[in-house]
């Protein structure tokens, strides 16, 4: 997780480049981003903190390029410890384990001459902590992930232990408490977290606390505790960080997909199908921002809700259109193309549509065998599927 820092000594031009940066990257304006972050790095190539916001940039582009940044990421039917592995084209990979090993070596280097430099320490457990994010989410090489994360914890604990009143510097270390204290015992013997037991509610009042306290790092801490309060099934919690996000960054349209499915966790249908019908009404619109979400996203997520609100007869409609046709089943990320043809199974079969159910869990195993809902689909070719 890296952060907005910015150096009290970095000239205007950089700490303007620096913010529109990171606006644009909440906004999922990702090339913009890189861009403002290389402009910002050009002026001041010795800056480890420069190369880790590049660093960010490219990974969560790749991210979103992948459909992993969707709600689903955390909570649906591909959770992130499911998802394939993926393949970043060797440039984006390249550049960016680049731009962590450059980031590092600046951070040695200034550590050297003065060990106690906390800037340095913390930029340091940041370029830890995306390569950890990196390998955890692109690679799926989870020893070497929480090898990194346990040395991103390590040096934002010294970071802590010398500014106790740095808060932005607690955040890995609420996550690394989560994580570690959400794994089963086997892992946790592993050597290298050997004695950190972990603790997930303390780690998520960590990060509740970098939320009320922090600065450069506030917005990544609120981010990722409404994550992870769906997660632990308090999605009410998370309803009103995310609305104040979605305020706060208006063209970051998977913000309202997120509050949409929150809104159905919790029982909420028609705000739930209202703030679904309002991205579609944006896309019309061409707001700033909406005029790149897929129609057949919104025909998908609109179709799924209502699977789960058992109006079967509008779902059908809403996921037929999501998948009319080979170019329909593209604008999809491929997990959720997968899942819209499983329901549609899951539709026919509650109806008694045993021959048409059959052929659409097909088609889904086709598209991609390994997805999970491909192998959910496999179940239901041999066992029709019943509503619990």
């Amino acid at each position: 997780m890296a952060c907005a820092a910015l150096s009290a000594a970095s000239p205007p031009e950089i700490e303007q480049l620096v913010r529109q940066g990171f606006e644009d990257f909440y906004n999922l304006d990702y090339p913009q981003a890189i861009d403002n972050f290389e402009k910002a790095l050009a002026l001041n190539p010795s800056d480890p903190e420069l190369h880790n916001h590049l660093a960010q940039a490219l990974l969560y582009g790749e991210l979103y390029r992948d459909g992993a940044l969707d709600s689903q990421l955390v909570t649906g039917n591909n959770s992130f410890v499911r998802r394939a592995r993926m393949e970043p084209p060797p440039g984006v990979e390249r550049r960016f384990l680049g731009e962590i090993d450059r980031a590092i070596q600046l951070c040695q280097q200034q550590l050297a001459n003065n060990s106690q430099d906390a800037r340095a320490l913390h930029s340091l457990a940041v370029a830890y902590g995306l390569r950890a994010n990196w390998g955890f989410l692109v690679r799926k090489t989870w020893m070497a992930s929480l090898s990194d994360s346990s040395k991103a914890h390590k040096y934002d604990e010294q970071v802590t232990a010398i500014e106790p009143a740095n808060y932005d510097a607690r955040l890995v270390q609420g996550i690394y408490d989560y994580i570690v204290g959400s794994l089963p015992w086997s892992m946790r013997m592993l050597g290298f977290i050997a004695g950190f037991h972990g603790d997930k509610a303390r780690g998520i009042a960590t990060i509740e606390e970098v939320t009320r306290k922090g600065r450069e790092n506030r917005i990544d801490a609120e981010i990722v505790l409404c994550a992870l309060y769906r997660r632990e099934g308090q999605a009410q919690r998370a309803i009103p960080l995310v609305r104040e996000l979605i305020d706060r960054f208006p063209r970051n349209y998977l913000l309202r997909f997120e509050l949409a499915q929150m809104d159905a966790s919790v029982g909420r249908r028609k705000e739930a199908l209202d703030t679904l019908a309002g991205i579609a009404k944006l896309k019309r619109e061409n707001a700033p921002g909406y005029g790149r979400i897929p129609q057949e996203k919104i025909d998908y997520e609109t179709g799924n809700l209502q699977f789960w609100f058992d109006d079967f007869e509008n779902a059908l409609k809403n996921l037929q259109k999501a998948t009319a046709t080979p170019d329909h089943l593209k604008e999809l990320d491929l997990n959720a193309a997968v899942l819209a043809l499983m329901r549609q199974g899951q539709i026919y079969d509650l109806e008694h549509r045993r021959d048409l159910a059959v052929k659409v869990y097909h088609q889904a195993i086709q598209l991609a065998p390994d997805a999970e809902a491909a192998r959910e689909s496999e179940h239901y070719v041999h066992k029709p599927y019943k509503r619990s």
